[in-house]
Parts: C-alpha cells; structure tokens; sequence
C-alpha cells in the first residue's frame, strides 16, 4: 500500500543515499514526457524538503526545456539490492545553470567537472512509498567513467560547442535555455 508523506524523513533519505540510481520525470503541457535514468555522485539531500542535483552535459536536454514551461518534477529510486521500495518525491524545481548566481555554490557541494550543464534544485512538496515487491534485484558493479572521460576529452571549448549544437532545443523543439536566458 502506497503511503504518503509531506516530507522526507531520515528513513527517507537514508534509502536516497543508498541508491546508485535515480530517475527523473518532467513534461510540457504539450509533446513527449520525459523518464531520464541518473546516476554518478549528483545528488545532494539538502534538507527534509530540498534535492538538488547536478545534470551532466548530455544527448539531450529535456528536463531544462520542460521545467522552463511547466514548473513541476518527479524523481524516483528505486531499491534494487536490498530494501523492495520504490520512492517518489514530487514537486517544484528549478534550474540553475553555469551563468546563474546559486550555481556555483550549489556546484560545490560535487566533485569538479567541466561537464556540468545544470543544476536542478527542487522543493519537494510530496513524497510516496510502495512496496517495490516486483522491482527484481540487481548487483550494483560500479560507476561507468564513460562520461566523465567523454567531458575531459571535450574540454570547456568542446562543451560550449556540443551545447551550441545539440542541446538548445527538446526533441520537441522547445528551447532549453541553455547558452543564455532569452534564447528562444
């Protein structure tokens, strides 16, 4: 039986810490809904009603986009190794990207990187547990550095370049905000 929350408990955070996966839902009024897997040391609990997370330069750009037009946001965990739950947290999110004020000290509370594209801090207005009975288990066998040594080899000029080119726009064609706040 689902049960609901008005915020996160220590029981709560706890299962978020022991994660090594996370998924993110946005969506516009209009066009595809978007189920985004993340994982890496890009997560931070800030309190009983504050997530933040970092989003790494990437395909695609949909979260940026959707969050522009419709305020709202969904992660979810799942417990894969031992505890059978699934979480949800649902709320409010904004993004902060690299030319925004709060970024830089948000950023900080991660480890450096030149591939970092936003920074999602949500206020979390509810949270739902169910049984996770059906999730199966899988063995957690590590991190993959594959983004990590794409964005080193990229460098900062190489990044602002991939942005330009393939991270303005959603597959829907909304714009992103990423090179600068009036970009539509």
């Amino acid at each position: 039986m689902a049960k609901q929350f008005d915020s996160l408990s220590d029981d709560h955070i706890g299962f978020i810490t022991a994660q090594h996966l996370f998924f993110v839902g946005t969506a516009a009024d209009e066009g595809r809904v978007n189920i985004s897997p993340k994982g890496m040391d890009s997560l931070r609990v800030l309190g009983p009603n504050r997530i933040v997370w970092r989003n790494w330069t990437g395909s695609g750009n949909e979260t940026a986009a959707h969050l522009a037009l419709k305020n709202r946001m969904t992660l979810m965990w799942c417990g894969f190794e031992k505890r059978p739950m699934i979480m949800r947290a649902y709320g409010r999110a904004r993004t902060l990207h690299p030319r925004d004020a709060d970024f830089d000290g948000l950023n900080a509370d991660f480890p450096p990187t030149e591939g970092a594209r936003q920074i999602y801090d949500m206020q979390v207005e509810m949270v739902q547990t169910s049984c996770g009975f059906a999730v199966p288990f899988f063995d957690h066998a590590g991190p993959r550095a594959v983004l990590e040594e794409w964005t080193k080899g990229k460098g900062p000029d190489g990044i602002a370049t991939y942005w330009d080119e393939r991270n303005q726009h959603s597959i829907d064609g909304l714009p992103t905000h990423i090179l600068n706040a009036a970009d539509d």
